[in-house]
């Protein structure tokens, strides 16, 4: 069994301190095992926003993996944007940016999808497709997770043109990889918006079924309507995921949906959803 804390789009420059603290106080109770930040760790990405934002990593639970966000690559200055699009990101929290852990449950691949040429989408490429293909060849943990900003499923009823091209580009091409490698849960934020799904109601020509987790707005005021702040706490067996969606509740956080998976010949379905 492994305890994972899923969170996401904390957008120092915009943070709600009150959030901040009632987060780390969750987390020291959770006690996970791994913590995961898909991306948008600064509103801006200035220098300011990214020291804050690893001082207060510093203060969460280890090992984390992290990956960036398009809000972590400069918008308006434009010469760092295209010259050294992730240099505060590189200096501040990892240099890293498509980082990897394993141990012997679990294996984690983290790809960067923001891209300096696009604001909101972003995409990955066929490099970094090739690289998870090899690293999945190679890994021997039970559990597989692949971790991106961008996600690869919309939210559930959506319609949305933005819901659409907000999703992770090249996709398609990416998941005959995942499913040759039997990837079990894909993590992203983005949409500010909570939910998890299998992966087949975007691609029907999947053949397996992979448990989508997205988390919503951690601890910032950037947040969509009609969606609370919130992070996704997930307990992972061999035949077993469990993501649990954690939301402000004016106090403090509190459960607020949990679905639970159930590992299947054709991949993961549904075994109880509360």
């Amino acid at each position: 069994m492994r305890r994972i804390a899923h969170i996401s789009d904390l957008h120092f420059g915009t943070e709600r301190a009150e959030l901040a603290i009632a987060l780390r106080a969750e987390l020291e109770e959770f006690a996970p095992d791994l913590v995961i930040v898909s991306g948008d760790l600064t509103q801006r990405a200035r220098t300011s926003q990214f020291r804050a934002a690893a001082e207060y990593l510093a203060t969460l639970p280890q090992p984390q993996i992290v990956v960036p966000g398009n809000h972590d690559i400069p918008l308006y200055d434009v010469a760092r944007r295209f010259l050294a699009p992730l240099a505060r990101y590189r200096r501040w929290i990892a240099e890293n940016t498509d980082p990897v852990f394993e141990d012997e449950e679990i294996f984690v691949a983290a790809l960067n999808s923001a891209r300096s040429l696009t604001w909101k989408s972003g995409r990955i490429s066929d490099e970094q497709i090739e690289r998870l293909r090899l690293g999945l060849r190679a890994r021997k943990a039970a559990t597989t997770i692949v971790v991106t900003h961008h996600p690869f499923i919309p939210p559930p009823l959506a319609d949305s043109t933005d819901a659409k091209i907000d999703l992770v580009g090249r996709a398609e091409r990416a998941l005959s990889v995942l499913d040759d490698g039997e990837v079990d849960l894909l993590l992203a934020g983005h949409l500010h918006h909570s939910y998890s799904g299998d992966t087949r109601t975007q691609y029907p020509a999947a053949r397996r079924a992979i448990v989508s987790g997205q988390a919503g707005t951690a601890i910032s005021r950037r947040v969509r309507s009609g969606q609370p702040n919130g992070y996704n706490r997930i307990v992972t067996h061999p035949d077993q995921i469990t993501v649990e969606v954690r939301a402000w509740a004016g106090e403090r956080f509190a459960p607020a949906a949990s679905v639970a998976y159930a590992r299947h010949a054709e991949g993961w379905l549904i075994e109880r959803a509360t």
